[in-house]
């Protein structure tokens, strides 16, 4: 039964001694309204002896205390009957009598206060303790260790590498900031439509500081960063710009590959290029060498029938993604000379070399399996994301 107003008295909890944060109460604990129903030493609905008024109900808490100094009190809350452990204390004394409460068991500052209150007074001390211990939708917060270490090492394709990517528009000359936009998406678009497995995520403005043809990008942090090969030359002309970074997934999940060189090869077996918006794809793998090993030659064959790319995102953790558009429009990304020059010297070396391709959702990793440390991780987006890639073409 819910509490009514009315003149009808109970024993009640009035309030809490001081000495504890009211932002550490809890539900857990008797709080500030909660009728005392009767304590029992023992969880057992028939041990419980009802409370019949306060003085009646401290005579109870002196004969518990003692031979017992933990007990149960049965609580009303609300249209909620709870059992509580709580603790019998001494409260006060005079010379002809001692006086005893009960305070949490789960903490020793929180003492209560008790009185013959009516269920009116109850109802209102109810409501602001509510407000305390945000028992209205929200619950208390508390500190959760978290294994970092392994969730990186399991959960993300490389744990040296972030999962999303983004890539920062400077405007063009005298171009405002739909125009850049319009661009911005214009370049997403003809990617995906090439073939690369892009997810759209977001897009945002950044501030972006132009001086002596150099530029320099918040990040979207809202700090400025000031290059140090500007100097500190105060005089220098400054100009600040609207940009626009646009942050993507490299395809439905980012697929591990290792390739591993043989004795006597001098080639990973891998014609790589880079397509008009940036990006390093493989275009044709050569068969029976390092590539073909490690299931690319067969990802390039479905490629092709399905007008797909087989593009690389990262090589030994290090991202492939094009990362910024200068004011010129000139896409800064990797050149895939050097990135063939990383490919050679590693097979010179016989060294194995550690790869990740952006699959399209269609694409599986190719047999043999990689390590299950390279295990890839799925890079789905939330389906609120999913709505923008559903109209690109």
């Amino acid at each position: 039964m819910g509490i009514n107003g009315g003149d009808q008295t109970v024993v009640g909890v009035k309030q809490v001694e001081q000495g504890m944060p009211e932002e550490e109460w809890d539900e857990s604990m008797p709080l500030p309204g909660d009728i005392i129903e009767g304590v029992g030493e023992e969880d057992d609905e028939e041990l419980f002896v009802a409370a019949r008024g306060r003085s009646e109900f401290t005579s109870q808490l002196r004969r518990i205390n003692r031979h017992l100094e933990e007990t149960w009190a049965k609580v009303r809350r609300g249209d909620a009957t709870l059992k509580l452990r709580v603790c019998v204390v001494l409260l006060g004394c005079c010379k002809i009598q001692r006086w005893f409460t009960i305070r949490a068991a789960s903490d020793h500052r929180h003492v209560l206060v008790l009185g013959d209150l009516t269920l009116q007074q109850c109802a209102e001390l109810q409501q602001m303790g509510r407000r305390v211990v945000h028992l209205e939708g929200n619950y208390n917060r508390m500190g959760v260790k978290y294994d970092w270490k392994k969730k990186v090492g399991t959960y993300l394709p490389d744990r040296r590498a972030t999962v999303i990517n983004s890539i920062l528009f400077t405007p063009l000359p005298s171009e405002d900031i739909h125009a850049t936009i319009s661009r911005s998406m214009a370049w997403f678009s003809a990617a995906v439509s090439s073939g690369t497995s892009l997810i759209f995520v977001n897009i945002q403005t950044e501030q972006i500081l132009i001086s002596k043809e150099r530029t320099s990008s918040s990040r979207g942090n809202g700090q400025i960063i000031w290059p140090e090969c500007w100097g500190r030359d105060q005089s220098a002309t400054i100009q600040s710009l609207q940009g626009i970074r646009l942050w993507f997934l490299p395809g439905l999940a980012e697929i591990p590959l290792k390739l591993s060189p043989e004795p006597g090869e001098t080639l990973f077996g891998m014609n790589i290029q880079r397509t008009e918006e940036g990006f390093i794809c493989v275009y044709s793998v050569e068969k029976g060498l390092a590539g073909d090993r490690a299931g690319l030659r067969q990802m390039c064959d479905r490629a092709n029938q399905s007008g797909k790319l087989v593009v690389i995102s990262r090589v030994e953790g290090k991202s492939l993604m094009p990362s910024t558009v200068s004011a010129t429009g000139v896409i800064h990304c990797y050149d895939y000379a050097d990135v063939q020059d990383t490919f050679t010297s590693a097979v010179d070396h016989i060294d194995g070399i550690h790869l990740h391709v952006m699959a399209w959702p269609t694409e599986k990793a190719p047999h043999p399996h990689p390590p299950q440390a390279m295990g890839p991780a799925a890079l789905i987006p939330p389906s609120r994301f999913k709505h923008h890639t559903s109209h690109l073409p």
